[in-house]
């Protein structure tokens, strides 16, 4: 099946579906050598509501290649490309357009959500593809965290499409909120009212004939294929910010956990003077994740767009950045502790060392010194 066929119903839907496939590959990507092998283009700034200069600036913008359809077992083929992030993140896009009513869009957003991993299908293409261009990828990682997302862009409602003239915002969340919320749940049963309350909550429009609900794992998008950029551009950015700050959690984890070890191994007489190698080391890797979370957290800003603002900081609030940015903010604070009590106590045993020293020497003079009087 290609696509959903569509239905002479006043509530007809067009549209696209999509789903956002995101790696976490490398340290960092060298957007020029992934441009000269893999014949990828600069994406152009996200774009804006409003018909005025762009105000959301990618700090580096990231490189756009295609990539090979996508078919899956029920016969639908998805068109694909793929954008290369400079902080070390691979993001996959594959849609598959769409016309039917509500019940099939409903249908599609649960059977796409929950039973079909494309990650794993996705992959080892993937993989191959990268195996292309290696220099551009700078200290690769092994394993691949992973994160994909689903957008159900609505562009035309009873075959008028989104913008003047199409039912607003505010009324299609009155006849078919339900519908919205089960699309953005990815569940084909009809939802509580309290819990389809709770889902349209997070709702956001500049215009009064756009509309998005962002959830954790999905959102559902009502607007021209135009206008729909600015939302699916910042749920991507937001996601890959969650991807990061998931690796970054794993990491200090990882670092903190070899640490305690260490500290816990049996204590010789040179244990403490072990603590200054160790302190070292657990400086630099403090120092290059702080580096690393600034430039990924600071990879794309908005300047006087707040609509663009509010709709990330909802974005990113929903698939839940701000809950791993606090986790790596809580682990970098007890790795900083941890350094600075390492440290101290390389210091005591230091200055007892010296103290001791400068015993010996007085004791050894003051023995030269009496034998010659003796």
């Amino acid at each position: 099946m290609s696509s959903v066929a569509p239905t002479t119903t006043a509530a007809a839907l067009s549209g696209f579906v999509r789903v956002l496939i995101q790696f976490d590959v490398c340290e960092e990507i060298r957007l020029d050598k992934v441009q000269q092998a893999l014949s990828a283009r600069t994406l152009k700034q996200p774009s804006t509501k409003q018909a005025a200069p762009s105000y959301v600036r990618y700090e580096r913008p990231p490189v756009v290649g295609h990539l090979e359809a996508l078919t899956l077992e029920s016969g639908e083929r998805l068109e694909g490309e793929i954008k290369y992030f400079d902080y070390g993140v691979v993001s996959v896009t594959y849609q598959l357009p769409f016309a039917g009513d509500w019940d099939e869009l409903i249908k599609l957003s649960s059977r796409w959500v929950w039973d079909v991993d494309f990650a794993s299908r996705i992959e080892p293409m993937i993989r191959r593809t990268l195996e292309r261009s290696e220099a551009a990828f700078l200290k690769p990682y092994e394993r691949w965290l992973s994160e994909d997302y689903f957008i159900f862009h609505v562009r035309e409602v009873g075959g008028v499409p989104a913008g003047a003239g199409a039912p607003m915002a505010a009324e299609l969340v009155r006849s078919h909120g339900q519908q919205i919320a089960q699309v953005v749940r990815g569940d084909r049963i009809t939802l509580a009212e309290n819990e389809c309350h709770e889902v349209l909550q997070s709702q956001v429009s500049y215009y009064a004939h756009d509309l998005a609900v962002i959830g954790w794992n999905a959102a559902f998008v009502y607007d021209s294929s135009a206008g729909a950029e600015t939302a699916v551009q910042l749920l991507e950015y937001a996601n890959s910010q969650l991807l990061e700050f998931r690796h970054y959690d794993e990491l200090l984890s990882d670092v903190l956990g070899g640490v305690y070890d260490q500290l816990a191994e049996k204590r010789g007489r040179f244990a403490r003077w072990r603590m200054a190698k160790r302190a070292r080391n657990l400086q630099r890797v403090l120092l290059e994740i702080g580096e690393l979370t600034e430039h990924a957290d600071n990879a794309i800003k908005f300047l006087s767009d707040m609509f663009a603002a509010r709709l990330y900081r909802l974005a990113a609030a929903k698939v839940g950045v701000p809950d791993y940015q606090g986790l790596v903010a809580e682990k970098l604070k007890t790795a900083e502790d941890l350094h600075q009590d390492m440290t101290e106590q390389f210091n005591e045993s230091r200055a007892f060392f010296l103290e001791v020293v400068v015993v010996l020497i007085l004791l050894i003079e003051l023995y030269y010194a009496f034998k010659g009087k003796g």
